[in-house]
């Protein structure tokens, strides 16, 4: 296959593609040399860019991805074993992953596995006797209480359902999450003049890291608008991805900005108290309306968490 011609705006596409490759591989064996040919570039050359693309040298950039994935997977499918995770994440033996989780998280992944509060009953019969844990466990079941009664009041409906196939033009964003209006802004830039933006316009944002694993400053995002006919007038900076159908809880919210980080963790903590489990497929967030046209500034906007 030919390799495409070089530009600033193909150079970052396929940066990005080698990034959703590595993401999406991190099971198997990954080098330079093999990712660099993917990308249509020399090793060499494609170390630097991959560094002034992302801030991370290459090898870094998997071995966190690797230890992230796997602390998602402690954290929401505590079934599997340690060892089970540190194959599916990609790592030689448990002793490798062992030493570069602590290393990353300061504990080790068998600590970071029991982080997450146990169910009442559990903790009833280990540590009824213990005061100081019941007061603290009590604290926990109200502000679950709490969050659960929010949810009720401020989501439209929660439900699980099937999110059809989204056909998507997206622009990546590496980063903190309030920077990413500036992406948006970029992407209707890029839509307007394709006649791509009117009433019926919905903006996607699809949460590639959790803010509770990843560092503010590497949490990836898209920002996608979603595409009801083909679209052939590529630039580098936006890309197209297809979300498959995906089943989902889905939380209809209309809420502020300032009430998403709210609303995820009482998505989440439904989510968990009604006995699903999340898949490793990334969150995403449909947005129906813009919210600077709504009387209140409130967005309408559909939670999605994937779930097995």
């Amino acid at each position: 296959m030919k390799p495409p011609q070089t530009t600033h705006n193909t150079t970052v596409t396929r940066i990005c593609d080698a990034i959703v490759y590595i993401e999406e591989n991190l099971d198997k064996k990954l080098n330079l040399e093999l990712i660099a040919q993917k990308a249509y570039f020399s090793p060499f050359h494609f170390h630097r860019l991959f560094s002034a693309v992302t801030h991370e040298t290459f090898h870094n950039f998997i071995n966190r991805k690797r230890i992230e994935k796997a602390a998602a997977f402690l954290m929401h499918q505590k079934e599997i074993s340690i060892t089970e995770v540190s194959e599916i994440v990609g790592f030689s033996s448990l002793s490798s992953f062992s030493k570069a989780f602590k290393k990353f998280y300061s504990i080790s992944p068998n600590q970071f596995k029991k982080q997450s509060p146990k169910k009442y009953s559990q903790i009833c019969k280990t540590d009824s006797k213990n005061k100081q844990t019941n007061i603290a466990f009590k604290q926990y079941i109200c502000n679950l209480n709490n969050t659960l009664i929010w949810l009720k009041m401020n989501a439209k409906k929660t439900s699980i359902k099937t999110v059809p196939r989204l056909d998507v033009a997206y622009i990546s964003h590496k980063g903190k999450m309030e920077a990413i209006g500036s992406v948006y802004n970029r992407l209707v830039q890029w839509a307007t003049p394709k006649g791509l933006i009117n009433e019926k316009t919905r903006m996607v944002t699809i949460y590639h890291d959790s803010p509770k694993i990843t560092d503010p400053n590497n949490l990836r995002m898209s920002a996608c608008i979603i595409l009801n006919d083909p679209v052939d007038d590529i630039n580098g900076a936006v890309n197209l991805k297809v979300l498959p159908p995906t089943k989902c809880i889905v939380s209809r919210f209309e809420i502020t900005p300032f009430q998403f980080q709210q609303a995820w963790e009482a998505s989440f903590v439904w989510m968990t108290e009604n006995g699903y489990k999340k898949a490793m497929t990334a969150p995403f967030e449909i947005y129906y309306n813009n919210a600077e046209a709504h009387p209140e500034n409130k967005f309408i906007v559909d939670f999605c968490i994937p779930i097995l």
